[in-house]
């Protein structure tokens, strides 16, 4: 699994991006978010990915400047009570541990959690120890990572022995007390 892969599994994400409306007041622009209700300034989101819908179809861009979105080399102007959406980020410590977990764990993670109707960007709480152990021979130790989907919650434990073999044990716990657990070993 390359890096344009894992981008993929990103893309298919639920919950993945705020959507709402933008609207210009006051020469400001506006976005509200259609979940949340909140407003937010739109320039808060400059040089950051941003889809709007036109033509019956969602058009991915980077916000540039107030009120433009480079879509290639197309400039689109925003108009008022356009529906935009514009991606999450992911919790620091989450984002680096995926990152330095192998494509086989990466994969059965991400999948198995999206099977839970869990989603990465439904991530509210990460400890990565992983991340202190970066000039260590032998990694091991355990990973904590919280999820919150506004119906459930799940709660997720990675143990990892990096060493002679690549061991990555995940466990899952719902707080309905549904527990499942994967392990993938690489010699």
């Amino acid at each position: 699994m390359n890096r344009q892969q894992r981008e993929r599994l990103y893309d298919f994400q639920l919950r993945a991006y705020n959507e709402g409306t933008v609207e210009q007041i006051n020469d400001q622009w506006i976005f509200f978010d259609e979940e949340t209700e909140e407003a937010a300034m739109l320039d808060d989101f400059i040089q950051q990915e941003i889809e709007i819908f036109r033509l019956n179809r969602w058009k991915k861009g980077l916000l540039v400047e107030i009120g433009k979105i480079r879509i290639g080399n197309e400039m689109i102007m925003l108009k008022d009570n356009d529906s935009v959406r514009i991606r999450k980020h992911l919790i620091y410590s989450l984002e680096r541990l995926l990152e330095g977990i192998n494509d086989d764990a990466f994969f059965q993670f991400v999948t198995t959690l999206n099977s839970l109707d869990f989603s990465i960007y439904d991530c509210i709480y990460c400890y990565n120890h992983l991340s202190f152990l970066s000039d260590e021979n032998r990694k091991d130790g355990v990973n904590f990572i919280v999820f919150d989907n506004q119906e459930q919650i799940c709660n997720v434990q990675h143990h990892f022995c990096y060493y002679e073999k690549v061991n990555d044990r995940f466990e899952f716990t719902l707080n309905t007390g549904k527990r499942l657990i994967i392990e993938k070993i690489i010699s």
